[in-house]
């Protein structure tokens, strides 16, 4: 009598915000990414972004590979994050969005995605997904991404006020929607992403597997008194936003072990505290961020063994 194999565990990938910060994410999916030998959209059945993981998710879920990714944003997000006023940083993060995504849509992703946004004018989560079986409710009437371009999905997930002016995107049937930052409602998407995975999609819980990545935690940096970030950092504005990312981040963690503690969790964000790793999400560094792209490396290294029993 022959025994039939196990079937593969659906594999999520979850991707937090943290602008700049993005380069430890990717640091981490470049071991990840060569342990499995493949692109991660052929290894996950389902990735989730917000913000700069945003950014990284939807360039995954259409085959690019790490190291495609990573030379992009040396090249282009530095630039972005290196803009201090807004409508700078806006037009700078809206003109690589256009270069990167063009006029793709939602049907060129590779894999089931999400992208958080946060719809501004009613305080509700607006989720960029791929596949009607994500959807919750209205099924019958699911539009991929809301008929949205990817590059709009992902302005308006990075969208963090005050650093970014507000987006407006254009729905299927012409609804033009304020988008601002996924931050605001789940900086870190993994409960959003095992939502999906299980009341939506009906995986056993017990069945899924799930690799959440964070940015890392870093002590606050110390600028030139001359310095423009300086100033802006100290702005009330500026100063409450990152700290609300920040407990949102952890929020959703502990929510997510809370509601989902039968599913098996791998979360990667590595918290530093000596002086030299001092950075935050305006980070334009280039020296800097490579520090962040190897301290990613190296955490994905120290759970190697927990990533070949998720992934091999």
């Amino acid at each position: 009598m022959s025994i039939e194999p196990a079937p593969e565990p659906y594999r999520v990938l979850s991707l937090d915000g943290g602008g700049a910060k993005g380069f430890f994410t990717l640091g981490v999916l470049k071991e990840v990414e060569a342990l499995v030998g493949m692109p991660l959209c052929a290894k996950f059945d389902l990735i989730y972004g917000t913000s700069t993981g945003a950014i990284i998710a939807a360039l995954l879920g259409l085959g690019k590979s790490v190291d495609e990714i990573e030379s992009l944003y040396r090249l282009r997000v530095v630039e972005v994050m290196g803009e201090l006023l807004p409508h700078k940083k806006s037009a700078a993060l809206a003109t690589l969005a256009k270069d990167v995504f063009g006029d793709l849509r939602f049907d060129a992703f590779e894999t089931d995605m999400g992208i958080v946004g946060t719809r501004w004018e009613d305080d509700r989560p607006m989720i960029f997904k791929t596949n009607p079986g994500q959807a919750f409710a209205g099924v019958g009437s699911f539009e991929p991404g809301f008929g949205c371009t990817i590059a709009d999905a992902v302005i308006g997930s990075c969208s963090a006020y005050p650093f970014f002016l507000k987006k407006i995107v254009t729905t299927a049937r012409g609804d033009r929607i304020e988008v601002r930052d996924g931050g605001f409602v789940a900086n870190n998407p993994t409960l959003y992403a095992i939502a999906d995975a299980t009341e939506s999609l009906g995986n056993v819980r017990e069945h899924i597997r799930v690799l959440s990545v964070g940015v890392g935690e870093y002590p606050p940096p110390r600028l030139p008194a001359t310095s423009a970030r300086k100033w802006l950092s100290k702005l009330p504005t500026v100063k409450f936003s990152q700290k609300l990312l920040e407990i949102n981040t952890q929020s959703m963690d502990q929510l997510c072990r809370v509601l989902f503690r039968d599913v098996p969790v791998i979360r990667i964000n590595t918290k530093y505290t000596h002086p030299e790793m001092a950075t935050d999400m305006l980070e334009s560094n280039v020296e800097k961020l490579g520090k962040l792209w190897n301290r990613g490396r190296d955490s994905a290294r120290e759970q190697d063994a927990q990533l070949k029993h998720f992934l091999i």
